[in-house]
């Protein structure tokens, strides 16, 4: 046996443990849910300490996945659209398709049990995230639409063995992140009550989806054939890092991003995206007159009038964006270039939300991550708002947070809050070998990075 290989040891399904009137409903689909059907699943996933040794290992292990399943049944009552599966409706004339949630004719969430013969030093120790992370999560390489035949949530518990690892995959075209944050924070939420039997939760998903008056809840997809959904995309070699920035860091970068545009309006997070931006695209040497850009995924709930809550399950996010040319950003200050992303943040109104929403129906698509893959810009992803810390399981606060395969191209950060809280922020960057090398001997980049 290879102790660098990850060995799943059971797997099973998990349905809720309740089935409502409202489950047994189609759950349609949105503009915003439909566009995710050809990219793949979130992927993110919490490394804990094993507790001391108060008995044997395998009661700990056994008691920890009993009491998981159990809590994920419970949590699956008010999330149940991710224990359902995909189905699709073709229409002939037209030719179309028509995607939706049967909430009914599935098996559940899948829940594997896997070991990796690995410490946490192994997985956190190295410069560069291993590789062997990606074999943490399920659903390697899947695209959403997959789940006609794949469960739309799989949990997977790989035993380290200092350590556990718990990692989710869930199927973006049900959610963004904001919604699969809050599904782990309910999961965690009843994991520590449910001794309680309890199944209130503080913030209780929103299923009923937001469609634009007169539009909805089925909308076609005008395509000829299913095989129009699937092109597959596989990530190019790639370094991923993952680099720490402190509040005082991070302080610093905006007190110069504001000071040099003579403003108190740029962010803390827009700065720093501004010094990614300006960092990576000076470590790639690009033409002066190539045209750069850097991506913000951006929450349309709180943008949208009447806003939405902040716990409705969906997909409801989008990304701005600033532009320029290599010269330029790099030619101006900082402050230039957080300005930018600033105004392209600013300007995301409910008429921006909305438009994107009824062209998107006049011209329906599917996004495509080779279409993301653009060497020449930057994509900020995730959010360092996000509760991920807070999901404890019965083990304490995690030590470390990561991902999977799964969105990885060159140029693409997520931003995840830093694991001592108040306001620090890890930045997972992924880069093609020589410009990761590059990065790293950025002085200005580098000054900004705290230590761990």
């Amino acid at each position: 046996m290879n102790p660098s290989i990850v060995q799943q040891i059971s797997e099973c399904f998990v349905k809720p443990q309740l089935t409502t009137e409202e489950s047994k409903q189609p759950c349609y689909l949105t503009p915003w849910d439909l566009a995710m059907l050809a990219v793949q699943y979130i992927q993110k996933g919490l490394l804990f300490k094993k507790p001391p040794a108060t008995h044997s290992q395998q009661d700990f292990i056994n008691t920890l996945l009993d009491k998981l399943k159990q809590s994920l049944s419970l949590t699956l009552v008010h999330f149940y659209p991710l224990a359902g599966r995909l189905a699709t409706v073709k229409n002939e004339n037209p030719p179309a398709y028509s995607v939706f949630v049967d909430c009914n004719n599935s098996p559940g969430a899948k829940f594997i049990h896997a070991v990796l013969d690995m410490t946490i030093s192994d997985i956190l120790s190295p410069t560069y995230v291993p590789l062997v992370v990606q074999s943490l999560f399920d659903h390697d390489r899947a695209l959403n639409i997959d789940g006609h035949t794949r469960p739309l949530l799989s949990i997977q518990v790989t035993e380290l063995v200092d350590g556990v690892f718990i990692g989710c995959s869930m199927n973006h075209s049900l959610g963004d992140g904001t919604s699969y944050w809050n599904f782990l924070n309910a999961w965690s939420e009843i994991f520590q009550a449910q001794e309680k039997g309890t199944l209130s939760i503080s913030y209780p998903p929103i299923i009923q989806r937001w469609f634009l008056d007169g539009h909805g809840p089925m909308i076609n997809l005008p395509l000829k054939h299913q095989e129009e959904f699937m092109n597959r995309y596989e990530a190019p070699p790639l370094k991923e890092r993952v680099f720490h920035f402190s509040l005082e860091s991070i302080a610093k970068v905006k007190v110069k991003a504001n000071a040099e545009v003579n403003t108190s309006e740029i962010s803390s997070f827009q700065s720093l995206s501004a010094l990614v931006w300006r960092s990576i695209t000076r470590a790639r040497h690009l033409p002066h007159d190539q045209v750069t850009s850097c991506r913000l995924a951006i929450n349309n709930r709180s943008r949208l009038a009447p806003p939405l809550p902040e716990n409705y399950f969906g997909n409801c996010v989008q990304t701005v964006r600033g532009v320029t040319t290599v010269g330029q950003l790099l030619e101006h200050s900082l402050g230039w270039a957080a300005w930018k992303l600033h105004e392209a943040v600013v300007g995301h109104t409910d008429k921006e939300v909305r438009g994107f929403v009824e062209a998107w129906l006049q011209s329906p698509s599917l996004y495509q991550l080779h279409q993301f893959f653009d060497p020449q810009s930057v994509m900020m992803g995730s959010s360092p708002r996000f509760n991920m810390y807070g999901n404890e399981f019965g083990l304490g606060k995690a030590i470390a947070l990561r991902s999977g395969y799964a969105h990885k191209f060159d140029g693409k950060v997520s931003s995840y809050p830093g694991h001592e809280g108040g306001g620090s922020i890890d930045l997972e960057v992924c880069l093609s070998p020589d410009n990761m090398t590059a990065l790293e001997s950025d002085v200005e980049f580098m000054n900004a990075v705290s230590s761990s």
